[in-house]
This record gives C-alpha cells, structure tokens and sequence, in this order.
C-alpha cells in the first residue's frame, strides 16, 4: 500500500491570500479576467476575496464587484472569507458558494488580525457560522499561528487543539490550520498533526503552509504521509500577512501540482492552463513571482 494518497484537493487561495498583501491593488476587472482563467485549470476550489472592511484590507476593497462580476463553472467553490455579520451579509450577496471564517492560535496575533481577544471571536465566528449554515453555506474555519507567532514565538498545541475544538464544534465544516510566517519544519507538522489527529477526523483537516523559509513542499509531504488530503496554495507563490511581518507567500500552486504530478498522484489540474493563469497574473502585478516552477517556463 502506497504511503501517498491517489488524490489531492488542491484549494487555490491566491485571488485572496495572495493579493492582499500586494503594495500596488489590481484593477478589479484584471481580478476577474484571472479567476476566470482559474475556473478553466480543473481547480475545484477557488478563494476569491475577503470581505473584510476595506479600511483593514485595501486591496480587496472590490469584493462585491469581484464575487458577482465572475464566470461561474459548474463543479467549481468560489469561496470568500468572512470577518462577522455584516461581512457574511454582503458575502451572501455576492454569492459566495462557501463561507470562510478565520482567527489564531496565539493571542497577539488575533488581536492584531482581528482587534479582538480569541474568546471574544468566538461568538462573532457562531453568529456567522450559524447564518450561513442557514442559508445554505458550507462553512471553512481558519487557524492562523498554528506553528508560530510573529510576536509570542512558539504557539503551545493545546491552544491549537482548543481553538480547534470551539470551530469544529459551532459548526465548521473543515478547518485549514495554517503556518502564517512560514516556520513550521517536517518534525513540528508530524508532532503537531499526531495530535490534532487523535481529535479530529483527517477528512476534516486542510493545511496551508505558507514558504518563507523553503519548508513548506517538506511539510506537505509529511502531512500526505499522515492522511491530510487537502491543502491550499496560491498560484505563483504570492501572499503574506498584513498582521504578520516577515511572513511571504504561500506555497506556490505551480510548484505543488508538478511535485504531486511527479509522484503519480491526482490533482485534476491542467498544468497547461494553470501555468496560462500564472503568466497573466505574474503580468499584471509587473514583477517575477516566488514559484519555482514559472521561472522554468519563461515567458
């Protein structure tokens, strides 16, 4: 029996996480015109805004225009993050298909993130979930800080377990425990998901590692080894934190679907058309992205 899974859901972040961190905003119909490449590469998942205040997230100001001005492809989840009420409001307005819920596993960081301690988010986060489950939404809950703080250093895992515990429980349907500043090594993932996996259920657990310091491949693998089948990335290796210095992008699309392609597992995803999406929004930004493998296909 293969220590690889056959199949990979990949979750494609980049339309949110990535350009939220962008110093120069893209033009909302360029946003558009790129999910709608994205649509086209077999992703059955795609993050495409927040909506956050425009005062705390310029840089995705457009969230209305982007959520309705796309093409919609049967079979795909176009997916938004939700601060609180009225976020979730204009998020079902703009239908959204899935609601994205977020907070951190460190105290400072949730503060600087979301303005409020981690036991007040929790019932803003229920009042959200809630709703959406009334309307019919799936519901995604983020941890933030899973691996590390920018400002509290190492993050216990019992913070991480209880956080956990409170989203599973009001509702959320998967959480996506996420390594914000990029220093979670192999080992760490394996301590920290033998204990998350003696609680939740692997079906429920997505990871987002983000590559700042070259580890995030590393980690993947040692979560595939350990049952996790779903992870977010973000085309061309593009994002960061607002509320998290020093933190670079995810791990990029491109260069997770041609390792995973390389070991004979499934993605769904063209490479041909993934890498056509990446091109046009390395072109609008106006400068070479992180991912490995755009720099091997030029122009």
């Amino acid at each position: 029996m293969s220590r690889w899974p056959a199949k990979v859901t990949i979750k494609e972040v980049g339309p949110r996480d990535g350009l939220q961190n962008e110093a120069t905003p893209i033009a909302t119909a360029d946003k558009i015109a790129w999910i709608n490449l994205l649509s086209e590469t077999g992703l059955s998942y795609i993050e495409v805004t927040s909506f956050v205040h425009p005062k705390w997230i310029p840089q995705l100001a457009d969230a209305v225009e982007v959520g309705t001005g796309i093409r919609r492809k049967a079979g795909v989840t176009y997916a938004a993050l939700v601060p609180n009420e009225k976020g979730l409001e204009r998020a079902l307005g703009a239908g959204v298909d899935e609601v994205g819920v977020f907070m951190s596993a460190s105290e400072t960081h949730n503060q600087k993130n979301i303005n409020k301690t981690i036991a007040a988010t929790f019932p803003v986060l229920e009042a959200v979930v809630q709703t959406a489950k009334q309307a019919g939404k799936t519901v995604r809950g983020y941890v933030s800080t899973v691996f590390g703080c920018p400002y509290e250093g190492a993050v216990a895992v019992d913070q991480v377990l209880m956080v956990a515990d409170r989203l599973l429980a009001m509702g959320v349907d998967e959480l996506s425990l996420g390594d914000t500043i990029g220093v979670a090594t192999p080992k760490q993932v394996e301590d920290v998901l033998a204990e998350v996996l003696r609680r939740f259920p692997a079906g429920r657990i997505a990871m987002h590692f983000h590559d700042t310091r070259g580890t995030a491949l590393a980690n993947i693998l040692v979560s595939m080894e350990m049952g996790i089948t779903t992870f977010d990335s973000s085309l061309g290796g593009l994002g960061g934190c607002p509320y998290a210095p020093g933190a670079s992008g995810n791990v990029a699309t491109d260069d997770l679907v041609y390792m995973l392609h390389g070991m004979g597992i499934e993605t769904g995803i063209d490479v041909e058309q993934l890498t056509k999406a990446a091109l046009f929004i390395r072109d609008k930004i106006g400068r070479p992205l992180s991912s490995r493998y755009l720099q091997t296909v030029g122009s």
